[in-house]
């Protein structure tokens, strides 16, 4: 969908989030892991004012564009008016984690048929794969509570994911958290590979589970030498390939 361009009208800064978060929704549709309208990924604008990037509610992740994000303050109202409606109970979840992570430049969440069903399985993410070692070095749980959109389970949502960078939300879905809209996209896809792989493994015979002590090694790892994956090595690459496929993002 058309609409004036919003690049004069913010900073440089903004606008390059725009177009970074804008890229975000294209890859996650590129890639099968959009539900519809009814997952979101938010970033934080900077600057100290608490506002935020979101999608305008109703869009397939394919037709967002930068100036089509909406702005949107701590309690989802909007900072910039556009003709888009947000969907305010949609934000409790990342209001949450952005509240409460200072870290949280993005929070991307998905509801794939692979990350469902293993936040189904009661044995959660199993360490089974080299992907499933980077998703066990930050994992947490949430149980599920029905649909997010209830502000007093913020807190709880808050206490369990502490510092963690990967949130599995039991019977839900995956929620990944990054100081950046590339780290919280790399994350992402290691985080679904990992769900994939696992469901592709339980089919088969009895299952190799990796040493305990690497899986403690590749958190020790993390924390010490990147703090995460890197999304940034990779990103330059991921925007190149939607340049490919003709994706008008960045408008």
């Amino acid at each position: 969908m058309d609409m004036p361009s919003l690049k004069t009208r913010v900073s440089a800064e903004e606008w390059q989030l725009r177009c970074d978060l804008a890229a975000c929704y294209r890859l996650v549709a590129h890639y099968g892991w959009s539900d519809l309208v009814f997952t979101h990924i938010t970033a934080r604008v900077p600057g100290p004012e608490h506002h935020f990037l979101i999608n305008p509610y109703g869009l397939m992740f394919d037709e967002i564009t930068a100036s089509s994000l909406v702005k949107v303050d701590a309690e989802c109202n909007k900072v910039i008016d556009s003709p888009f409606p947000v969907n305010p109970a949609g934000f409790i979840i990342h209001s949450a984690v952005h509240e409460a992570r200072e870290d949280a430049g993005c929070v991307l969440h998905t509801h794939t048929r692979a990350g469902v069903a293993v936040s189904a399985q009661q044995g959660g993410v199993l360490p089974i794969s080299q992907q499933s070692t980077f998703v066990l070095a930050g994992l947490a749980y949430h149980e599920y509570e029905g649909v997010a959109f209830r502000p007093d389970e913020k807190p709880r949502l808050q206490a369990d994911l502490g510092s963690a960078n990967f949130l599995m939300l039991r019977n839900h879905g995956l929620l990944t958290v990054g100081p950046t809209i590339a780290d919280a996209f790399l994350s992402m896809y290691v985080f679904e590979s990992t769900c994939q792989i696992q469901l592709s493994a339980q089919v088969g015979g009895p299952l190799i589970e990796v040493n305990p002590q690497i899986v403690a090694g590749v958190a020790e790892s993390m924390r010490v030498q990147t703090s995460g994956l890197g999304g940034a090595f990779v990103w330059p690459a991921l925007l190149r390939k939607l340049d490919r496929l003709g994706a008008d993002y960045s408008r």
